[in-house]
């Protein structure tokens, strides 16, 4: 990443660090910058999510790991990660009309991972995320082995968690991921 970009993608953070402090209350953005300036990998795992949409975003420091967490904050599912099944299994299961990606792969070559559901809905309890569109969230191997995956959405001011077969893909359906930095 050119310094640039790198310039550009760190004023876009603590602008919207700025914008949004319910988001992280008592989370400083110095220390967030310093912890960012130390890890090239959570730069450029950031710049991949700002890139395809995400609006990434602090929303939490977990004292235990000693790490912040970042998430994709855009008020719907991210549109540069849509119309994506959920694994390389479901994609290469798919005989005709494949997308051009599934959200696991997308994820891993980001360097993020797959929200999970409780995550979702951890996210889902600071603002209203997902009213139009819905995320891929990481699918427990039971389910997977069944040819199902989860996503989830917020309608009617409940968040909720569906199940699809993992090969399927819709333009109004992406993922979120989260960083720990």
């Amino acid at each position: 990443m050119r310094v640039s970009e790198h310039r550009q993608l760190l004023e876009a953070l603590q602008a919207r660090f700025a914008r949004n402090m319910h988001r992280h209350k008592k989370i400083s953005w110095a220390a967030v910058v310093s912890r960012l300036e130390a890890s090239p990998g959570a730069i450029k795992a950031l710049h991949a999510m700002e890139a395809t949409g995400g609006e990434p975003d602090v929303t939490g420091f977990d004292k235990t790991r000693d790490c912040y967490t970042f998430c994709d904050c855009s008020a719907e599912s991210p549109l540069g990660r849509r119309s994506v099944c959920y694994d390389a299994e479901a994609l290469e299961s798919r005989k005709e009309h494949r997308p051009a990606h599934s959200a696991v792969q997308m994820a891993a070559e980001m360097g993020i991972d797959l929200l999970t559901e409780d995550q979702y809905r951890q996210l889902q309890a600071l603002e209203t995320f997902d009213a139009k569109t819905s995320s891929w969230v990481a699918t427990p191997p039971d389910v997977r082995a069944l040819g199902g995956a989860l996503f989830c959405d917020r309608r009617y001011g409940k968040v909720f968690v569906y199940h699809n077969s993992a090969q399927s893909y819709y333009a109004a359906r992406g993922f979120r991921g989260s960083l720990q930095v």
